[in-house]
């Protein structure tokens, strides 16, 4: 239980710290951000000044000195146009291709405004021109850092969310087939005492129907106690007659199940060679079928088809139950998922692995109407 916790407590102190650390990061590159715009701005007030020293004088021989023109020509990079007092306008680090265009220039100067205020060059209290200028390529480029950041971190939660959880189906991977196959093995001791005490009672005066209803039982104990021995290793596969199991496995609950459901079988008169393990696949339409009759709540019709197109075989399952939700079609294969009060949500993920992992084949639910039924499909293909 300590462990438990410290385990927690360590958990939320890795989150809360990761939040910090990454709240510090954006807050800083927002704050250079904002210094870098303003050094930007302190930039083009420079050269806005370095235009108004050149209109003091209409003399063009006069010495204005080198400062005001270095000034003028220290702009590589900032995107502008200036425009004048008669409307003219005059534009530096732009494409002059588009800037031969007049209304490309009026739109940069409409999206100039949204990104920077405009400085007014004045001269004697006369507004000689205004100066718009965009966010120079550097600039736009730290705009977008706190993005990429956020798209890094996003990525490496993912991925740390995807190892988590991975490593956590892993452990209950692990924890079932544990837990199957200990299940086999204390199965297994009273299974080999029944065995005996069935021998005793042959030699008794016992009636010989009762003995055989007990083999019978005692049949279906050790296919149950193979089953689970199975379940985490890799089964045999053997080349099967897949028409003669599955006609076997659904006469077997057909003779044990409610006299109120109207089971129904459509299959074809002739073999079809699947590899298969007719303990696990047997396992699987048991599954199945069960569920559908716990969707009908022991009531209904159930029909179990077998079809063949090349080489692919297909098992639907049929029922008239309670249905599935479209967002749920997934959902049911999941290890835990059940909408049984006293369900363990096992029977059908381990169909999933069964036809899955070790079939190769695929099991989906194919429809599924709210009220009116479900058709689950399982996928294999011959041999």
């Amino acid at each position: 239980m300590t462990f438990s916790l410290n385990r927690n407590a360590i958990r939320w102190i890795i989150v809360v710290s990761s939040f910090i650390i990454i709240s510090l990061i954006l807050w800083n590159t927002y704050t250079f951000f904002q210094n870098f715009k303003a050094e930007e701005r302190s930039k083009m007030k420079n050269w806005s000044f370095a235009q108004k020293e050149m209109r003091k004088t209409d003399n063009l021989n006069a010495d204005i000195g080198e400062l005001p023109l270095e000034i003028l020509k220290s702009n590589t990079s900032t995107p502008m146009i200036k425009v004048s007092e008669d409307g003219s306008m005059e534009h530096n680090n732009i494409d002059e291709e588009k800037a031969k265009d007049s209304l490309y220039l009026i739109k940069l100067i409409e999206k100039f405004k949204n990104e920077n205020e405009p400085i007014e060059i004045r001269y004697k209290d006369k507004i000689l021109s205004t100066l718009y200028y965009g966010n120079s390529p550097l600039l736009n480029k730290l705009k977008y850092y706190p993005l990429a950041l956020m798209l890094i971190i996003f990525l490496f939660a993912a991925v740390a969310y995807f190892f988590y959880r991975s490593s956590k189906i892993a452990d209950q991977n692990k924890l079932w087939t544990g837990m199957a196959k200990e299940t086999a093995h204390q199965i297994g001791t009273p299974l080999s005492s029944l065995v005996g005490w069935t021998e005793i009672l042959k030699t008794e005066n016992v009636n010989p129907e009762y003995i055989v209803e007990i083999e019978k039982d005692i049949d279906r104990l050790q296919t149950i106690t193979e089953r689970f021995s199975k379940i985490g290793s890799a089964p045999t596969l053997k080349s099967m007659d897949i028409v003669d199991v599955t006609k076997s496995s659904y006469a077997y609950l057909k003779a044990r199940s409610s006299k109120l459901i109207n089971f129904e079988i459509i299959i074809p008169e002739r073999e079809i060679s699947i590899n298969l393990n007719e303990q696990l696949y047997s396992w699987t339409i048991e599954n199945l079928v069960k569920n559908a009759i716990d969707a009908m709540k022991g009531k209904g019709d159930l029909k179990l088809e077998l079809s063949q197109l090349e080489n692919q075989v297909f098992i639907n399952i049929s029922d008239t139950g309670k249905g599935i939700p479209k967002s749920s079609y997934t959902k049911i294969f999941e290890p835990g998922y059940t909408t049984k009060k006293r369900g363990w949500g096992l029977g059908l993920s381990l169909a999933k692995r069964i036809i899955e992992d070790y079939h190769n084949g695929r099991i989906k639910v194919l429809t599924s109407e709210i009220g009116k039924g479900t058709t689950i499909q399982i996928m294999l293909k011959q041999v």
